[in-house]
């Protein structure tokens, strides 16, 4: 097991790009750390600096405090297991297992220790002698876990190892990751663009944007506090809704109805008027009426234009009468998202799947003031007070 660390480390090509801008975060021993983002955002071309494969052009990078900047990939003690399996098909199973061992020149006992140690751990003792082209997908990639694993590395780095799976291959794959990981505690870097797989896997999560970081903490600390618009808007499936709001220092006035903050909601927004951007998450919409003694809440009725039954949920679209701001454009084109319509704001809430609801009929909507998430449409910072908990996370700062 290693720590990792990195300080304002930054990556920028010769035509100029850059990829990488002042990423700083550190990885304690046997800690499983997510790099998540939408494409193009620098994961992984920031992994492959950390694993010598990219220089990078600012920062330090440190494994167990030494500095690694100047060192060769086989010299920083660490194992990659790429998105393409990696793996030779004329070679046998063993001898892909072994094949990094030979290069570093290990003996021949020692290999065969080690790779039947690692087939062990991995199942894959009835197909030692296989080549690649008689294995299924999920058993090729643990022959490349295998082939990271005998090298008894203080550091794995994984760059989206199971993008090319199926659904179902891709949830048994998950599975077994985090129970290797479980048995061998060694610190793990990993990449994906999967929010799933991230609040899944990892002890800490890192959210990516333009090759910065906009905020690293645990699943539920970025799920119930998010930082800013774009990481509200990117952790949680399905996504938040968004709408604008106006507050003019009593009530806040939003596009369905209008609604008297929590006490503490309303000293964080102040007296003054100002616009905001307001966020609840579909599971946080009830079907029910108002209560007045279940304390303030947001309710309204909506009529329902879709729904999508997945066998655990009801999906119900519907929409907002609603300007689309500059800011919910923007985050709509940077989450890759359809475009808010001119004059309508598309939401959707999650319903009971025995829900009566029908398209075309109406429901009664609520949600507690509670849950509801305000965000300054300039900054695209979250406001203190607002959404379930100000749960502790390390935030970028920047919209």
């Amino acid at each position: 097991m290693a720590r990792l660390e990195l300080e304002r480390v930054g990556k920028r090509f010769a035509d100029g790009t850059t990829a990488v801008q002042g990423a700083s975060f550190r990885l304690e021993e046997g800690e499983f750390f997510i790099l998540v983002g939408p494409s193009g955002c620098g994961k992984s071309t920031l992994l492959h600096v950390v694993a010598g494969l990219e220089e990078a052009s600012s920062g330090e990078i440190r494994i167990d405090g030494r500095r690694v900047n100047e060192l060769e990939p086989r010299e920083r003690n660490v194992a990659m297991i790429f998105q393409s399996y990696a793996i030779y098909p004329h070679m046998s199973v063993r001898e892909n297992l072994a094949f990094p061992l030979r290069l570093a020149k290990v003996g021949r006992e020692e290999i065969r220790r080690r790779v039947e140690a690692a087939a062990r751990t991995l199942g894959l003792e009835e197909l030692l002698e296989r080549r690649p082209a008689q294995l299924s997908g999920g058993q090729r990639q643990r022959v490349a876990m295998g082939r990271a694993i005998v090298r008894e590395p203080a550091l794995f780095l994984m760059d989206e190892p199971l993008s090319n799976l199926d659904a179902r291959l891709r949830v048994q794959m998950r599975a077994e990751i985090s129970q290797l990981h479980a048995r061998l505690g060694t610190t793990t870097l990993y990449v994906t663009h999967d929010q799933t797989e991230a609040m899944t896997l990892g002890d800490r999560i890192a959210v990516m944007r333009r090759g910065a970081i906009e905020q690293i903490g645990s699943a539920r600390a970025l799920y119930a506090a998010p930082a800013n618009l774009f990481v509200a808007g990117f952790i949680g499936s399905p996504a938040m809704n968004f709408a604008p709001a106006d507050w003019d220092g009593e009530r806040l006035a939003l596009p369905m109805a209008s609604l008297a903050p929590p006490p503490a909601l309303c000293e964080a927004l102040g007296r003054n008027r100002r616009r905001l951007v307001l966020g609840v998450r579909p599971e946080h919409l009830e079907e029910a009426e108002s209560d007045p003694d279940r304390g303030p809440r947001l309710a309204f009725r909506a009529r329902v234009a879709r729904l999508e039954w997945t066998g655990a949920e009801l999906h119900a679209h519907f929409e907002v009468a609603a300007p689309a701001t500059r800011e919910l454009e923007r985050l709509a084109e940077e989450l890759e998202a359809p475009p808010p319509r001119s004059g309508a704001i598309g939401w959707l809430v999650r319903l009971d799947p025995e829900s009566p609801a029908r398209e075309g009929g109406e429901l009664a909507l609520s949600c507690r003031a509670g849950r509801l998430h305000l965000f300054d449409p300039d900054t695209g910072l979250r406001l203190p007070g607002a959404g379930r908990s100000e749960a502790r996370a390390s935030v970028r700062g920047r919209w």
